[in-house]
């Protein structure tokens, strides 16, 4: 069972209300990858739903719908996961092992979404949007919804059970 603290005003030191002050700008959080990783969790798993629905309805319009959505939810995936990954120190044994399956879902977010974005490509472009070509391109494509809510779990899990992440705890700072 977890037993979640009071936060103390200690913690919160330093936050005095300004409404002036409201909207922090990116140089005060820790990370810049929670900014970006919620692009990805949305777009792809939204994305495999509409490309399900599109088996049945081969709408042009939609197919191209999901490849935007492929398309933009594959970069931030690979961006979230390559190039503002942060790097941790001082984790708990425990905090590794989740912090493992997080990274093994990621990747696997990675290269379905990009196995997804040939397949939607093909679709649309080669077999213009034959049943069987939107079919294949479901399938990856919940796949890749799949795996992508598995690094949310993972990634949530991280900072509201271990503690990594908010106000730059076990997050190694690079200046």
């Amino acid at each position: 069972m977890v037993v979640l603290k009071d936060v103390t005003p200690a913690e919160h030191a330093g936050h005095v209300a300004n409404p002036g002050e409201v909207h922090a700008s990116l140089a005060d959080f820790p990370h810049i990858h929670p900014l970006i990783v919620h692009f990805p969790i949305m777009l792809l798993m939204i994305a495999a739903v509409m490309q399900f629905v599109n088996i049945l309805f081969r709408k042009k319009e939609l197919n191209w719908a999901v490849t935007i959505m492929v398309l933009v939810g594959f970069v931030t995936a690979y961006a979230s996961s390559y190039w503002s990954h942060p790097h941790t120190s001082g984790l708990s044994a425990h905090a590794e092992l989740v912090l493992e399956q997080h990274d093994k879902y990621a990747d696997y977010t990675v290269y379905l979404a990009g196995i997804g974005l040939v397949a939607q490509l093909l679709s649309v472009l080669v077999f213009k949007g034959k049943r069987w070509s939107i079919a294949i391109a479901a399938v990856i494509l919940i796949g890749a919804g799949y795996a992508v809510s598995m690094a949310g779990h993972y990634g949530a899990q991280l900072v509201h059970i271990e503690g990594v992440g908010p106000q730059g705890k076990f997050l190694e700072q690079h200046h």
